[in-house]
C-alpha cells in the first residue's frame, strides 16, 4: 500500500511539473531514462546472480554456512562478501530478507548489510583518489570494525 501511495505522489508531482514547465520536465524524464538505462545492465546482472544464488543455495546450505550457529566464522564470511560486493541498498535489503527466511543468522546478515553499505573494497581506488590513501584505508577499517559492533548490538536486541 505504501508503494502505491509513493507512486501516486510521484505522478501528481510529475503532472504539476509538466504543467509548470513542459520543456524542463521532458528533459528531466529523458535524463532519468538515460540514467536508468545505464544502471540497468549492472542491476539486472546483480538480480540474476542473487536469484541464481538463492535458487542453488538450499536453506540447509545457507544455515550451515551463515546460520545463527556459525557465530563469528559466519560473520567473517558475510563481512568479507559484503565488503567486496557492490550491491545497491534497494537490492541488498530484499536479499537480506530472503537469506534470513532461508536460514541465515541475524548477526551474520547484520554484518553483511553493514559492510555492504559502509565498506568499499571495490570503490577504494576512487576513495584514495579523492581522500588520500591513509584516510580511505582508515575509513574502511573503522567501518568494517563498526559493522561487527552493530551486528553484536542487533544480535543482543533481537535475541
Amino acid at each position: 500500500m505504501f508503494t502505491i501511495v509513493l507512486y501516486l505522489i510521484s505522478i501528481v508531482f510529475l503532472i504539476i511539473s509538466f504543467i509548470k514547465d513542459k520543456k524542463k520536465t521532458k528533459m528531466a524524464l529523458i535524463k532519468s531514462w538515460k540514467s536508468f538505462m545505464n544502471i540497468l545492465p549492472a542491476f539486472a546482472g546483480v538480480l540474476a546472480l542473487v536469484g541464481l544464488a538463492l535458487t542453488i543455495l538450499t536453506p540447509e546450505i545457507i544455515s550451515r554456512i551463515i546460520g545463527a550457529n556459525t557465530g563469528i566464522i559466519g560473520m567473517i564470511i558475510t563481512s568479507i562478501i559484503g565488503a567486496i560486493t557492490l550491491i545497491p541498498g534497494f537490492v541488498a535489503f530484499p536479499l537480506a530478507a530472503s537469506l534470513l527466511q532461508k536460514g541465515a543468522g541475524i548477526m551474520q546478515i547484520a554484518v553483511f548489510v553493514s559492510t555492504l553499505m559502509m565498506v568499499g573494497v571495490v570503490t577504494m581506488p576512487l576513495e584514495i583518489k579523492y581522500f588520500g590513501k591513509k584516510e580511505a584505508v582508515l575509513r574502511n577499517l573503522f567501518a568494517y570494525i563498526f559493522s561487527f559492533i552493530v551486528a553484536f548490538i542487533i544480535g543482543m536486541v533481537v535475541s
